[in-house]
């Protein structure tokens, strides 16, 4: 059974202190739900085509590629984007989150890029993603987390839809926990709540 294995890999692990916590102890195995249906395709394309800008182009690539959240995308540095590394740092702390930026997101964080510095060449703000207003705000806010929502509005979806929808659909393919964590960055719990819905059937018998 899975949560067997992930005990004892953690188990080996902390013996050899190569982790110093657990993140499959005490579990919870909540119901089985539902999956949702999966985003169309067609619908997904349509969210890019719509995008209007630059800046829509990247926070649509970031969610729907690489599944960040809103408050997430809306905090990120100006400092942690480094475009010839094709690496974007998020969070802060000892264990900064660092994603790989591949071509559908790197493009469009180039282009952003390009257009802050055009647009807002005297801009103050520190955080990556910036607006008329915030750009000069002596206060450095991040944008309205409304700012973007109208770019998913437009094809029929919402931020929340399209970034389960990419993580479930990465959990199809990598029944482990641990490959989300690094990958998306969830919690642990997360993690083994997004591969219980999309393996339901390796995961009925565990205890509850």
């Amino acid at each position: 059974m899975i949560h067997i294995v992930l005990r004892n890999l953690f188990r080996a692990l902390r013996q050899e202190k190569t982790v110093f916590r657990d993140p499959t102890r005490g579990p919870v195995f909540p119901g089985i739900k539902i999956l949702p249906p999966s985003v169309p395709s067609d619908q997904l394309a349509a969210l890019l085509e719509r995008a209007r800008g630059p800046v829509e182009r990247f926070f649509i690539a970031l969610v729907a590629v690489h599944a960040l959240p809103g408050s997430t995308i809306r905090r990120l540095h100006l400092a942690g984007l480094d475009l010839s590394a094709a690496a974007l740092t998020t969070g802060s702390g000892l264990l900064p989150h660092v994603i790989l930026l591949e071509g559908l997101t790197h493009q469009p964080a180039a282009d952003w890029l390009t257009e802050r510095h055009r647009r807002r060449p005297a801009a103050i703000n520190p955080h990556l993603v910036i607006s008329q207003q915030s750009a000069l705000d002596i206060n450095h806010p991040p944008v309205s987390a409304s700012m973007f929502q109208d770019a998913f509005t437009r094809a029929g979806l919402t931020m929340r839809q399209v970034r389960q929808d990419r993580i479930l659909f990465e959990a199809r393919q990598h029944a482990d926990p641990l490959h989300l964590m690094r990958l998306f960055n969830p919690s642990d719990g997360a993690a083994m709540r997004y591969v219980t819905a999309a393996h339901p059937e390796r995961t009925t018998k565990l205890p509850r």
